[in-house]
């Protein structure tokens, strides 16, 4: 009769979310997020209790073989950029002394020169590698090509005695050199020299930077928190204006602590919850309700005084981005620079992309400045990269409002392929989406053309009698487009204290870190059961008198394992490393490194079968929204690896998450998943919208 149930229950589990979750058993990966229902939830009966089966779970047997590849080597960071700054900012002479200083601290270690048979390959179109380095080792090549399949190797040795350049990395912002590869702003010394003499080193990006963007390889770099701090703390004495970065996903403890100490009190706050277009609308006024959250978040931290508004957007899609610029263009106007100050991995260097190609940027210095360098690893951007900001005068702010209403009134037909093709990718991958346009675009001008601007031919830039110049160079601004100039920085992300990122390697970072947007899984629980995150985190239920819906707002491709309390550690001891649990991955061999797991004890009373009690932070990993009946008390046990910081957040965030969830799956403690159709912003019609798969925004 069980082996019957067993059968059924996998039947019906491979028709409703895939046959991957059912050989998991009551396990919900990705299959889970294909299930699409429309936007019908499901209500649930507290009084309903039913007896769940837990089939056995075998897995592979262990590989010996199959082990994770060892981090690449660690690198040491400078803590300052060497670039030409504007008046009032950090000397360059104080940056080329502080890579000095770190030079001297790394002389410990003898700097050699490396065979390139031990180097990763570093190959770009712009930089093809030299014929007789390629044919030299050929009988070694064809070996090491079988050994390490998919690995990147890299040609090129450093050199220790060619001197520090004064050039800048565009994507991180580290000090370009060819001394020593465990530095950043390392290029191996062959192509260092060449884009040296051809003087093409300040459009470059360093090694790290070059395997981050076309390789999705991370360096692993050891950074100190004083590290960070030292460089966000230059913008003390300066009359700036700070936009605080929130991860909206990582809530409360994505907020930068001690703010006030380390940008200064006498600088005006405009705090951005980003991410918001991961996160599904739980209640016509959920956008509402997590600014106020938010805003008392920042209130708590100590900081709330200095806040001056609070915009939700996303980076990544445009949401609200539009009406970000415009807000800053009316109230700080052009009273001076502007900084991007979060935590690590918040999305500022997304962000620093985003605005560098829109109406917040000077129209020509888009061309000239390079992106920088986003990836989900922490501590991408090392030092300071900056914009020229464009003075919103009146004219300029005239054209942009126009730009801003025609742009409402677009239809399909009229967006470029480029831009459609954009909003088709991104409403497949977020909930809110928007429309990030340029009203002023750098159409390069013959040569020897006088150019002139409207206003400062009338007005000036600042109240003097305008000057006409002769454009000169193209590939980077004049002095008289720099003179006066104020600049938008992006700053290196602070490393937070308890982060589970900082216990993962380069592929189980971007498993864990969600980039698409996030689908509740909904389970109900009795007492007695366990509810497994990966190999990352688990939730048992030890006492309560009803059932309890436990919703998991967490990266799609991070499994979710639901067994009973007896078999829970036999299930960690066997899958986790494998593929039942996911999350860390390498087998046994992975887990000897990875942090034991330690426990939590939490008291909740319910608050209703709509409404979630209290939601379990689950570090940067997402979090779980417990739901249980109004009244009744449980005790849950949390289970997370030591000093990440996990624990209750109450309120919660997404208190009504329960309901965004399909039919239940007969004989399992599982829901369907269901998907919300997303919002656009700043223009398409609705018919337009309509086929994007989104809701226009009224």
């Amino acid at each position: 009769m069980l082996k019957v149930l067993q059968v059924c229950v996998r039947r019906r589990l491979c028709a409703c979310v895939g046959p991957a979750a059912a050989v998991r058993g009551f396990s919900s990966g990705f299959a889970g997020r294909l299930t699409r229902t429309g936007d019908r939830g499901c209500t649930v009966d507290p009084n309903l209790e039913e007896q769940f089966v837990f089939v056995d779970c075998t897995g592979p047997e262990e590989d010996p073989h199959q082990e994770e590849k060892e981090p690449l080597r660690q690198l040491s960071v400078s803590s300052t950029a060497k670039e030409s700054p504007p008046e009032g900012a950090v000397s360059p002479h104080k940056q080329l002394r502080s890579l000095e200083l770190q030079l001297q601290a790394l002389g410990s270690v003898p700097l050699q020169n490396v065979a390139p048979e031990s180097l990763i390959q570093f190959q770009d179109r712009d930089f093809p590698l030299d014929e007789s380095i390629l044919s030299a080792d050929s009988k070694k090549k064809k070996k090491r090509r079988v050994e390490a399949k998919g690995v990147h190797k890299v040609f090129g040795s450093p050199d220790v005695d060619e001197p520090v350049s004064d050039t800048c990395c565009s994507g991180c912002g580290a000090v370009m050199h060819c001394v020593a590869v465990d530095v950043p702003g390392y290029l191996p010394s062959e192509k260092y020299k060449t884009l040296l003499m051809e003087g093409q080193l300040g459009g470059a990006i360093c090694q790290r930077c070059h395997l981050l963007t076309h390789h999705h390889k991370a360096l692993n770099l050891q950074l100190t928190r004083d590290q960070y701090r030292e460089v966000v703390q230059q913008i003390r004495p300066h009359r700036a204006l700070v936009l605080l970065i929130v991860d909206l996903l990582d809530l409360p403890d994505s907020i930068v602590p001690d703010l006030s100490g380390l940008v200064g009190t006498n600088k005006h706050i405009v705090v951005l919850g980003n991410k918001v277009d991961l996160l599904p609308g739980d209640s016509p006024n959920y956008l509402q309700r997590i600014k106020r959250q938010l805003s008392e978040y920042c209130r708590e931290a100590g900081f709330g005084s200095q806040v001056t508004d609070v915009h939700l957007i996303s980076a990544k899609t445009g949401y609200g981005v539009e009406a970000l610029i415009s807000s800053l263009q009316r109230s700080w106007k052009y009273k001076g620079d502007v900084y991007l100050v979060g935590s690590a991995n918040v999305g500022k260097s997304s962000l620093f992309n985003t605005l560098l190609e829109s109406d917040y940027c000077k129209s020509r210095a888009s061309d000239v400045i390079h992106k920088a360098t986003i990836s989900p690893w922490p501590g991408t951007t090392l030092n300071l990269l900056k914009f020229p900001i464009i003075n919103p005068t009146p004219y300029r702010m005239f054209r942009r409002q126009k730009r801003l209403k025609e742009a409402e009134q677009q239809t399909e037909n009229e967006l470029t392929q480029q831009e459609l093709k954009r909003l088709q990718n991104f409403s497949r991958q977020g909930y809110l989406l928007g429309r990030v346009g340029r009203t002023f675009r750098s159409d390069e001008p013959k040569r020897d053309e006088i150019e002139f601007d409207p206003d400062s031919l009338a007005f000036g830039e600042d109240g003097e009698p305008a000057k006409t110049t002769v454009q000169q160079s193209h590939d980077k601004l004049s002095h008289n487009e720099l003179k006066d100039a104020h600049w938008l920085f992006d700053t290196p992300g602070i490393i937070k204290d308890h982060d589970i990122l900082h216990l993962l390697q380069e592929k189980e970072v971007q498993v864990v870190v969600p980039t698409r947007a996030v689908v509740p899984r909904t389970f109900v629980l009795q007492p007695g059961m366990s509810l497994f995150v990966g190999a990352l985190f688990r939730i048992d239920f030890l006492q309560g008198e009803k059932s309890c819906w436990f919703s998991v707002m967490a990266s799609s491709l991070v499994p979710v394992h639901i067994t009973s309390l007896d078999k829970a550690d036999s299930i960690y001891e066997k899958h986790a490393g494998h593929v039942l649990l996911g999350v860390p991955t390498g087998g046994s061999e992975r887990m000897k490194t990875f942090p034991a797991l330690v426990h939590q004890d939490f008291s909740l009373e319910g608050r209703g079968y709509l409404e979630a009690a209290a939601d379990i932070k689950l570090s940067s990993a997402g979090w779980v929204a417990v739901t249980a009946v109004e009244g009744k008390q449980l005790q849950l046990r949390v289970h997370g690896p030591l000093g990440t910081g996990f624990g209750l957040r109450t309120p919660p965030l997404l208190p009504h998450v329960v309901n965004l969830k399909g039919e239940r799956i007969r004989k399992s403690p599982a829901y369907k998943t269901i998907t919300v159709s997303g919002l656009l912003t700043g223009g398409l019609s609705a018919t337009g919208a309509e086929r994007l798969q989104v809701k226009k925004k009224k």
